[in-house]
């Protein structure tokens, strides 16, 4: 009983680990003399973006995403925080996010858990903006 336990913990532990590891890191840059980026991508199963944007204190961050697939959404995630600042998943396709304090802030696209269990894939179009 005490083995079964152990291996179940350990199976769980691995989990976060393997979805960590289909992530990839992009960074955004802006053309000279424009303030915002418009991006086509994919993603497929448990795979997803994060993309770095480069913002200054008092500037909004405004994200535009367009998914095919319903159970594609889009996290905000302040420099070195734990935890997201705006949920795509309860707060829509939209954001406008007023940036405390200077720093790269992560725009994660990721497919849901239902849909990245049955490896779904999800075209995007994502649109970022640092006003």
């Amino acid at each position: 009983m005490l083995a079964r336990t152990l291996a179940a913990l350990c199976l769980l532990a691995a989990v976060p680990a393997m979805a960590q590891d289909a992530a990839r890191t992009e960074t955004v840059h802006f053309a000279k003399g424009t303030s915002s980026k418009t991006i086509k991508g994919a993603i497929k199963g448990y795979a997803s973006v994060n993309y770095k944007v480069g913002v200054a204190a008092g500037q909004t961050l405004k994200v535009d995403f367009k998914p095919t697939n319903a159970s594609a959404y889009f996290n905000i995630t302040a420099p070195g925080a734990d935890a997201a600042m705006f949920i795509g998943s309860t707060s829509g396709n939209s954001a406008a996010v007023k940036i405390p304090s200077s720093g790269d802030y992560v725009v994660q696209v990721y497919l849901m858990r239902n849909a990245a269990r049955r490896n779904e894939t999800a075209a995007y179009t994502l649109t970022v903006a640092a006003k």
